[in-house]
């Protein structure tokens, strides 16, 4: 096993942050998203004790841990500029949720059932930045490495991530809208208004601005390139939200997170997450 010492300077904390999830992957991308998946929907079907049953320290515990391989992957990256963009697209996040949560623009009128961890004045997540970030920077990784060189042009990345964040969505919302973490109070897509989608189109393109600002292109293709496991975080939501839109017949769902998937294996990044560990 593995010895994880105290770190004693940035770099050598980002080493052993790599090393904890290189060793791990298995267990962080594959383990948690199917047994999170099982316990929300226990949690969903009223099967599991009043104290465990959408628990939200356990919700926000899951998250976290599902995280770490885009959080080691881009943690050399970031700089000053990187701190002040991201720091501003962790604003924009709370503010338009606070926004659409009170007045329904963008996404239309929608409240939160369950507690996502502790609630800023019981209206939105505390932890918004981990559950939102996650899906714009994820979908910008893949369609780095899917674009290849074409990813350099702005006018072909912009349009193309914001339809990968668009897609991301298609999967979460009616499996969340499922679970009842949240409710539209109706919509055409499996519980969820067109006009969800029409402010994820602005929400997308403010983000994927954003991200652009925080990073160096070329420095950024460079390591999602050589950190295989930089996209696990997308193998975790492939897994738990398909599992989810399946249970529930949400079959548009299961084909979007099954296109991710295809990608993934493209890349021959779905199947590391489960070879490295198993071998």
């Amino acid at each position: 096993m593995a010895e994880y010492s105290r770190p004693t300077s940035r770099v050598d904390a980002q080493r052993q942050l790599d090393r904890l999830v290189t060793d791990n992957r298995f267990v962080i991308a594959v383990v948690f998203p199917v047994v999170g998946a099982a316990l929300l929907l226990a949690s969903a079907e009223e099967l599991l004790p009043a104290v465990l049953a959408f628990n939200p320290y356990l919700v926000l515990l899951g998250v976290v841990v599902m995280r770490l391989p885009l959080v080691a992957g881009l943690l050399p990256l970031i700089r000053r500029r990187g701190v002040l963009a991201l720091g501003g697209l962790t604003a924009y996040a709370y503010g338009i949720e606070w926004i659409g949560a009170t007045t329904g623009f963008p996404y239309g009128e929608f409240h939160y059932d369950v507690p996502l961890g502790p609630m800023v004045l019981d209206t939105i997540p505390l932890g918004l930045p981990i559950f939102f970030l996650p899906l714009v920077l994820n979908s910008y990784l893949l369609c780095l490495l899917l674009l290849g060189k074409r990813a350099r042009s702005g006018l072909v990345r912009l349009p193309v991530v914001v339809a990968a964040v668009l897609a991301v969505d298609l999967v979460l919302d009616p499996a969340a809208v499922a679970l009842g973490f949240w409710d539209y109070g109706g919509g055409l897509y499996y519980g969820v208004p067109l006009s969800n989608y029409a402010g994820w189109i602005l929400s997308a393109t403010v983000a994927t601005v954003l991200v652009d600002a925080a990073f160096d292109h070329d420095a950024l293709v460079a390591r999602v390139h050589a950190c295989p496991f930089m996209l696990d975080d997308l193998v975790s939501f492939v897994l738990l939200w398909g599992v989810v839109s399946a249970v529930y017949g949400a079959w548009i769902p299961v084909a979007v997170a099954l296109c991710f998937a295809a990608g993934l294996l493209r890349l021959d990044r779905f199947d590391f997450a489960v070879r490295d560990q198993a071998s």
